[in-house]
């Protein structure tokens, strides 16, 4: 199904087929989502927003929210701790013709916690759902989300209550990471919660956790009836897992991945980093990123380590045509990554 949003704007894309793309903080900047987009992503976040630092006019936090016509549909996932923040976010937000956005209210990580903030906000379900009718007031039904865990810790089973809350209020979609937030990314992800919320609230359920595979994603969709699937570190560690996913369906475009083709993704990255972020910043995320496209092939380990400390373009791609050479060696044709 596509859930209906208001009709200014066109639905976003929520059915099982049409896969999307996670808020991973310190990655999915612009060129990242552009290149997910090129392998079959349908719908992108875009790392977590501070409302604090959109208020006080974060250089940072705006650079988060660099953005262009390609990169759409856009969902933009803010976090902060009540409803009158968030609401000075959501007006600066929406003056900046943003149209979705997406609550964080599962992220673990200690200095956002503290703060009372992402996955704190599952101690006070009061001030989340304050929050998030705030936000659904400013930007109307449909069009805002919320990510959650199962709750603080164990024990503390306050998601069947709190996703119908949430339903209530106008909510477009759930996504769910089926991990109490004490676990951080420990552990597994308990797919079963994702069977038993679907049956629980008839609001679209986009699941996260655990899909670092294209067959993980299509598995969890058969196991758990929910709407959709969302990439995180399985589309950190290979975009073209929206590819390969899309590929599983029975009218899916059979799709080969050569050890090359890896080498292919990581020069379209180059090429949409150095388009749209200033030179440092692209060589730096090309340092840290190229690394983990190649990281399943163990000849090649000396020049992934020489990958993280490039200094210079002509060096990368210098160390790419040496890659290129390590990896033809398997003799599979090439396929172009664009």
């Amino acid at each position: 199904m596509t859930h209906a949003t208001s009709p200014t704007y066109p639905p976003l894309p929520i059915t099982p087929e049409q896969p999307w793309l996670a808020p991973l903080a310190g990655f999915s900047d612009l060129p990242f989502r552009l290149l997910c987009r090129e392998q079959g992503c349908a719908a992108a976040c875009t790392e977590m927003v501070s409302a604090k630092g959109l208020i006080f006019n974060n250089t940072a936090t705006q650079r988060i929210l660099t953005s262009n016509s390609e990169d759409s549909p856009l969902v933009v996932q803010v976090y902060g701790p009540d409803a009158q923040t968030l609401g000075r976010a959501m007006d600066l937000l929406l003056e900046r013709g943003a149209h979705y956005f997406d609550l964080n209210a599962g992220c673990s990580v200690p200095k956002v916690t503290k703060t009372g903030s992402g996955a704190a906000l599952l101690r006070e379900p009061e001030t989340l759902t304050s929050i998030v009718a705030t936000m659904v007031a400013k930007a109307g039904e449909g069009r805002v989300g919320v990510k959650l865990r199962l709750g603080w810790r164990p024990g503390e089973d306050v998601l069947p209550d709190l996703a119908k809350r949430l339903e209530d209020l106008g909510v477009g979609w759930l996504t769910l990471h089926p991990r109490w937030a004490t676990q951080g990314f420990s552990g597994h992800a308990d797919w079963e919660r994702l069977a038993r919320l679907r049956k629980h609230i008839t609001v679209p359920i986009i699941a996260s956790g655990d899909l670092f595979t294209a067959e993980d994603a299509y598995r969890c969709l058969e196991q758990t009836g929910v709407n959709g699937v969302m990439f995180a570190r399985g589309a950190l560690w290979d975009p073209a897992i929206f590819r390969k996913f899309l590929s599983l369906w029975p009218d899916g475009r059979p799709f080969h991945a050569p050890p090359v083709y890896s080498l292919g993704i990581v020069r379209r990255h180059m090429e949409l980093a150095r388009a749209h972020l200033d030179d440092r910043r692209a060589l730096l995320a090309m340092r840290t990123i190229a690394p983990r496209y190649l990281r399943q092939f163990s000849g090649a380990k000396s020049l992934r380590t020489q990958l993280t400390q490039i200094e210079s373009w002509t060096q990368l791609e210098a160390l790419l045509d040496e890659l290129t050479v390590v990896l033809s060696k398997t003799d599979i044709p090439h396929e172009d990554a664009s």
